[in-house]
């Protein structure tokens, strides 16, 4: 089993704190606002892989339910969790995860690993919009014109900036040999060279 470096802890830590000074911000659009939350995650899947980026979005979500103004609007508790779209929040995990899946399979290749993320996008939709409909007691369309259809644009746009992002900060720590410390092949070697 791979132990966790004290460079991943810390990494995964500053990640954590970029999610909670951005994940705020929040523009309103209507009864849900656009926030920025899934930006950084996304970098952090990039910069991190899937164990540490798992981390941060997890450590986010706990200081959120302990009440830190961490989500959208500078809210937090766990009544946030637990309300009608707190479901989307809860399924930044699965998204992270698949993204992160998608990355370590791909070796971080650029289509695929972007892929990724878009199906972990649509798989935070999904869970959040089941959440959304068994609290709220609508049907789906309601709940995708609230909370889905609005968003795509700002998604798309926040998927795109991840990778304009995290792939040259990443491609920065492989050459300081910061990153085999982050993340290995399954077999001990540092992974192979993103490609198209």
């Amino acid at each position: 089993m791979k132990k966790t470096t004290i460079f991943e802890l810390c990494a995964s830590a500053l990640m954590t704190a970029l999610v909670s000074v951005l994940g705020p911000i929040a523009f309103p659009i209507g009864p849900v606002p656009v926030s920025l939350t899934i930006l950084p995650l996304l970098i952090s899947v990039w910069l991190l892989g899937l164990r540490g980026s798992l981390a941060a979005a997890g450590l986010y979500l706990l200081l959120g339910a302990f009440g830190l103004p961490v989500f959208s609007g500078y809210q937090g508790g766990f009544h946030k969790l637990a309300g009608p779209t707190g479901g989307y929040l809860i399924g930044f995990l699965f998204m992270v995860l698949i993204a992160g899946l998608f990355m370590r399979l791909f070796h971080h290749k650029i289509l695929p690993s972007i892929a990724g993320c878009v199906l972990g996008v649509l798989a935070a939709y999904l869970f959040g919009t089941v959440w959304f409909m068994i609290l709220m007691h609508c049907g789906l369309a309601y709940a995708l014109s609230a909370c889905v259809l609005p968003f795509i644009p700002f998604d798309l746009a926040k998927i795109a900036l991840s990778a304009l992002i995290g792939i040259p900060v990443r491609n920065a720590l492989k050459k300081a040999a910061l990153l085999p410390s982050i993340e290995r092949s399954p077999h001990g070697r540092d992974e192979a060279p993103e490609k198209e």
